[in-house]
């Protein structure tokens, strides 16, 4: 296997119904040379497939179609400027190639136009980026997006053979219905041959089609089920209608068959619907998207589709308009709503040098904005990224329904044939026998095997994401909802992360001299502490000098040089290193610990050692904070304080909040250690933190959570992300947690409990194939309506976001 980093690849497949299906394309998936992992997902019909090499996607699409399924495309057109020659096409044609999810590129040089065969959702500023890094440029012609959404497209033609299959199927059980009332009257033979065969053959093809796809693919599926049973009980009134003496009159079973379908196709349309609501949280954040932007240019104003942007590019928001990319506020101010993005339901101050998101939406205010993130690289894509990777994953309960699903349909063919082999023996008719094993074919329903955990898990992630609570994966998602330990840090996380300074004292140099030359070391640091410092050096109106080979000393401050000084600025440790005592500041620091303040200690390295000045800092609780501890204690989960900050400061904060227990002045390092010393007694221990030094700890803890505003570095070793900083969304993302950890385990109970109790019953001979029929479509959309539930989940003690509909 290469050594390289693998490439995820999306695919769409369409053909799916049930988890037998979604099984045997992961098979197909992974038989392909360079694939190292592949996870197909029922619900939204995507397959996530990790590759050596993007040159694999003609044989993935290829394996797909032989397993008997198809991957479905769309085309884009870009127009190509630069090109010369064939040497250019064919540069062009392999850039394009390389972007993942590009099926097919074909360059045509006289019209300077590349087609694009592309799977799934490719963002134009991808293809773009490739032609301009190949040496070209490029711009869009047309839209990516197809006019009429594929999925309400295929909604609205299942809703017409639903419809067809209805009319054909209703005159055939009016019948059954005059014997419950008493009248007694049958339709003629012929006509009920003319009214079942074309919901057979014609309505039901699709039943046939997919069966013959997965014979050819020596697997099963619930097609194949359907087009047994309906068959068997199509061919046995066939035949007892022309066996029958000429005359006679004998009990077919036509409106068994049609009746059957005609059921199955109203729970694929439920189902498909329901399906499709559990996908509404990715389509109201694409929905956030704006097509176009107004950039200034030269001091006029142009109207250009988002993909044709640069960074840089100085743009023009109006009063209601969606910001287009992410960037920076360069004049105006305004309120922005980002109730979708950050779920925040409050509208947020902008002004200059103030960051704005794309998909947001402008208050009151005009607003000249810099770009300073385009296409996959601005938040929202990355929001709809972390979704997505959540929706595709597979939770690892997931793992025993794909051992089930395997064998499922071979088990229930041979449970369907012992039963018709049963009956016989005890000497019922042909009939009897053959009718009680299409009920076993038809009862058997691994649709909602396939659903139950994908759907779930698709509902949580969205109903989540809506309320500012990115949940990175499946697996996260499931060990979450056994977390009894949170350990949180102090700065950022609890605190509100902007210090003041409060005191300081000297004991060398006077007290401007000190400030100004501890400024000097933080100058350009983006440290809560440093922007402290400079604050109070611009209160004071000093000059902050630059210092020259800074260096960052972990877990004990910052080290530079300023003129002929060598200086460092930092906790105790540096002290200590240095064998430097507090002297006179010794009292003053001992106070000031107690107070919870921070403490840093500016010392000079050369061309003396000594002590110059001790700095103590405040910071606040966030609002929120307390709640949080108070809710996760209510939860039975206990919580702990780490920090690399003093005792005195660690305990005010462990008093003021009630945590269970508090870690002061821990390394970097060594935050991980205590985390693992915490999950020693087998406790599930979550770890909450934003910034760099927090990323070993995240990535220690069975579950890592990343507040809002923190570094991507945090973000990328957690699980799960706040995209706000309020800590009682922690309590909130376990209580989805554990909320969609139910539902996945009732969906698993629902989906095997209809055939544990239907396929005795039905073998038994005590269900009547239509009410197996009924049963059979009314699991799936059981499993799916239950999922949706989750969506009607708010967290406790924060406001619902407030949704604004987009303006045309």
């Amino acid at each position: 296997m290469s050594n390289a980093t693998p490439i995820e690849l999306d695919l769409p497949v369409s053909g799916m119904t049930c988890a037998s299906c979604a099984g045997r394309v992961e098979r197909a998936l992974r038989k392909v040379p360079g694939v190292r992992e592949a996870s197909v997902n029922l619900a939204s019909e995507q397959a996530r497939v990790q590759v050596d090499s993007g040159e694999a996607l003609p044989a993935l699409v290829a394996a797909v179609e032989q397993a008997g399924y198809q991957v479905p495309s769309h085309s884009l057109e870009l127009a190509i400027d630069g090109m010369t020659c064939a040497s250019c096409v064919g540069r062009v044609e392999r850039a394009l190639k390389k972007v993942p999810g590009v099926r097919e590129a074909s360059v045509n040089l006289a019209s300077e136009r590349a087609h694009l065969d592309l799977l799934g959702q490719v963002d134009p500023a991808a293809l773009i980026a490739a032609v301009d890094k190949a040496g070209y440029h490029a711009h869009l012609l047309a839209a990516q997006r197809p006019a009429v959404d594929p999925a309400l497209a295929r909604l609205a033609r299942e809703r017409w053979w639903l419809a067809a299959a209805i009319v054909l199927a209703v005159p055939l059980v009016l019948p059954m219905f005059a014997e419950w009332l008493g009248w007694h009257w049958m339709l003629p033979a012929w006509l009920q041959f003319l009214l079942a065969t074309p919901v057979q053959f014609v309505i039901g093809a699709r039943f046939y089609v997919s069966a013959w796809k997965a014979v050819r693919a020596r697997s099963g599926n619930m097609d194949l089920l359907v087009a047994l049973g309906t068959s068997a009980g199509y061919g046995l009134s066939l035949y007892l209608w022309l066996s029958a003496p000429a005359g006679a009159m004998p009990h077919l079973y036509f409106e068994a068959s049609a009746v059957l379908i005609a059921l199955i196709l109203l729970g694929k349309y439920l189902e498909s619907r329901a399906k499709r609501q559990t996908a509404t949280a990715i389509r109201a954040l694409e929905a956030l998207r704006p097509e176009r932007a107004t950039r200034i240019r030269a001091g006029h104003e142009e109207e250009v589709a988002i993909s044709e942007l640069r960074l840089g590019d100085e743009l023009l928001v109006r009063p209601g308009e969606r910001f287009p990319v992410d960037g920076k506020v360069l004049d105006g101010r305004s309120h922005a709503d980002e109730a979708l993005i950050t779920g925040e339901s409050l509208p947020v101050a902008k002004g200059p040098g103030d960051a704005v998101t794309g998909g947001a939406i402008n208050g009151e205010g005009l607003l000249t904005v810099r770009a300073t993130a385009l296409g996959a690289e601005t938040v929202l894509a990355r929001i709809i990224r972390l979704v997505e990777d959540a929706q595709a994953a597979k939770a690892p309960i997931q793992k025993l329904v794909d051992k089930v699903s395997n064998v499922f349909v071979p088990v229930v063919i041979g449970i369907a044939l012992l039963t018709l082999a049963g009956w016989l023996l005890a000497g019922a008719h042909l009939e009897t026998a053959l009718i009680n094993a299409v009920a076993v074919l038809v009862i058997a329903c691994p649709c909602a095997l396939g659903l139950a955990t994908p759907t779930a898990i698709m509902a949580g992630t969205g109903v989540a994401a809506r309320h500012g609570i990115l949940i990175k994966d499946a697996e996260a998602l499931e060990i979450a909802h056994a977390v009894r330990a949170v350990a949180f840090d102090k700065t950022g996380t609890l605190t509100s992360g902007q210090p003041e300074l409060v005191h300081f004292a000297v004991a060398a140099d006077s007290e401007d001299s000190a400030l100004a030359l501890a400024g000097a070391l933080q100058r350009g640091s983006e440290h809560p502490l440093a922007k402290a410092v400079l604050r109070a050096c611009a209160e004071r109106g000093l000059h902050v000098a630059a210092a020259s080979d800074s260096l960052a000393l972990a877990g004990r401050g910052i080290q530079g040089r300023v003129g002929e000084r060598q200086l460092a600025l930092g906790n105790r440790r540096l002290l200590d290193e240095q064998g430097l005592s507090a002297g006179a500041l010794e009292e003053s620091a001992r106070d000031w610990e107690s107070q919870g303040r921070t403490l840093s200690w500016l010392i000079e390295r050369q061309p003396q050692a000594r002590l110059l000045a001790l700095f103590a800092f405040g910071d606040s609780l966030k609002p929120g904070a307390a709640e949080a501890i108070q809710a996760l204690h209510a939860q039975g989960i206990s919580c702990h304080l780490i920090t690399g900050d003093n005792r005195g400061s660690a305990r005010v904060v462990s008093e003021a909040l009630g945590l269970d227990a508090a870690h002061a002045e821990v390394l970097p390092a060594d935050k991980a250690a205590v985390v693992a010393r915490l999950k020693a007694d087998g406790s599930v221990v979550a770890m909450v933190g934003d910034g760099i030094n927090d990323a070993p700890a995240l990535a220690a803890a069975d579950v890592g959570i990343a507040m809002g505003g923190g570094t991507d570095v945090a973000m990328h070793a957690a699980g799960i992300t706040l995209m706000r900083g309020d800590p009682r969304l922690v309590p909130a993302a376990l209580e989805i947690s554990r909320r969609t950890y139910a539902k996945i385990r009732q969906n698993l109970f629902w989906a095997f409990i209809y055939n544990l109790v239907g396929v005795p019953l039905a073998a038994f001979g005590l269900l009547n194939p239509m009410v197996a029929g009924a049963a059979m479509a009314m699991s799936s959309v059981s499993v799916v309506s239950n999922a949706l539930l989750l969506k009607r989940w708010r967290p406790a003690g924060l406001a619902t976001p407030r949704v604004t509909e987009k303006k045309p």
